[in-house]
């Protein structure tokens, strides 16, 4: 499998595209079996180069700065960094060239892959599958979106291994290959400074299934209208996931989740996932579940004793009476919706961030209608809400630590507090995890 692959670089004329931390995993993984094969990296940062060690590799062409992104035309292969947007260039000339680390792993491996995409969920639903398969004793790794690149675990994959494989719309933007079990768990907007509209954002979602064939599975949220007129493209066994009785395959019903009509689970079972998009999340790990033919008892104990994520809805703990949630993987208003009813305790809720341009209209209605004493509005996003907002309830604030002081103060006995941002970190934050961190931090030096 592995000689499959690099007999496909061997020889071309290839281009790193970003050297980040899937950039730095191509190139070692290149130069481990092809030494003295010319390879280009090019990246925005000028001067990137400088910062890593190649061992003085005199078999490397650099192009660094704002000219990194011309002529892609030239190149054999192009190992695009997920990161990097396309928006206003022209790739019709090159597009069939664009490659990922992800899609060369379903081309030149031929294991069992299960892929799981969606504005939110994914980390949640691809890391409970991988553990109810390790709780069946099957021999998996997790991959993708999640941990470190694809390449990174090259070794480690023989022809036994299951690959659970997290897959962002960034990752399959290009993609021309399906896992064998696709998921797709929802759709909102998002990464609209990625894309050109939500329809192109919407559309490279559907790259997880659309190359699928008539022995491979797809899984679907029919409570969402949108994906629904985009499964015309499917070419798997289709499995409709609806949290209400719809005509689905697999569905919720007075407190039970059914398979296909068959009774598989009780949402009133003592779990660790709260809230009903966790349950949905559960519903689509269930529906794998019986795919695979795993044995249903223990898919349950993993799935109940199963703890979240750092970041989704994690508790950092309880201080002077009042409850500490960090949900900063909240950064579209549906997350936030959904984080608030699960808690159901909310009195104190911190958002704001980068303006992608998302419409925020309904989300400043959920609000001037909850129950939450305090909103807290950090710079950008937050700030624009905040006009919207009823007064009494509002704070505008520019940084997390004056926000934390604030919460402390008015936040009630007994009651929570939620940092839920309802937009991307990006402006003062390197990411949503450094956010979450600090608001951690924060939190526990009360």
């Amino acid at each position: 499998m592995i000689n499959d692959l690099i007999d496909y670089f061997r020889n071309k004329k290839i281009l790193i595209l970003g050297f980040g931390k899937e950039g730095k995993s191509t190139y070692k993984l290149i130069r481990k079996y092809l030494p003295n094969q010319v390879v280009y990296i090019s990246d925005k940062k000028e001067n990137f180069q400088e910062t890593y060690n190649f061992n003085n590799d005199s078999n490397l062409i650099f192009i660094s700065g704002e000219n990194y992104l011309q002529n892609l035309n030239d190149y054999d292969i192009i190992m695009k960094s997920p990161g990097i947007s396309f928006i206003n260039i022209d790739t019709s000339s090159f597009y069939h060239k664009i490659k990922s680390q992800l899609e060369l792993l379903l081309e030149f491996f031929n294991n069992f892959a299960i892929g799981i995409t969606g504005t939110k969920g994914k980390s949640t639903t691809s890391s409970l599958i991988y553990k109810i398969l390790k709780g069946q004793n099957e021999k998996c790794l997790l991959m993708g979106n999640i941990g470190e690149p694809v390449f990174d675990y090259i070794d480690q994959i023989d022809e036994n291994v299951k690959i659970v494989l997290e897959m962002s719309s960034h990752q399959l933007e290009y993609m021309e290959l399906s896992p064998n079990i696709a998921v797709l768990l929802n759709i909102f907007p998002e990464h609209l400074d990625h894309y050109k509209s939500f329809e192109d954002y919407a559309k490279a979602k559907c790259n997880i299934f659309k190359y699928q064939n008539k022995n491979d599975y797809f899984l679907y949220n029919s409570d969402i209208e949108l994906i629904n007129t985009l499964t015309d493209k499917a070419n798997g066994n289709m499995y409709r996931v609806n949290i209400n009785k719809k005509d689905a395959d697999i569905y919720l019903d007075k407190d039970i989740i059914y398979f296909k009509d068959e009774p598989l689970y009780n949402k009133k079972q003592k779990r660790k996932l709260p809230g009903n998009y966790n349950l949905n999340n559960i519903m689509f790990a269930l529906g794998v579940s019986k795919i695979l033919r795993l044995d249903l008892n223990r898919t349950i104990q993993t799935i109940n004793t199963f703890e979240p994520l750092r970041h989704r809805l994690e508790f950092i703990g309880t201080f002077e009476g009042v409850k500490y949630y960090d949900n900063s993987i909240g950064t579209v208003p549906i997350a936030t919706i959904e984080a608030v009813k699960a808690l159901d305790d909310v009195d104190t809720l911190i958002i704001g961030g980068m303006d992608r341009g998302i419409d925020y209209t309904d989300f400043i209605e959920f609000l001037n209608n909850s129950d939450i004493s305090n909103i807290i509005c950090m710079p950008t996003t937050g700030h624009i809400i905040a006009k919207g907002l009823k007064q009494e309830k509002c704070y505008c604030v520019e940084n997390l630590e004056e926000a934390v002081n604030i919460a402390k103060k008015h936040t009630k006995v007994g009651m929570s507090c939620l940092l839920s941002p309802t937009a991307a970190s990006y402006e003062f934050f390197k990411n949503f995890e450094e956010k979450g961190d600090l608001f951690k931090k924060l939190v526990q030096q009360i």
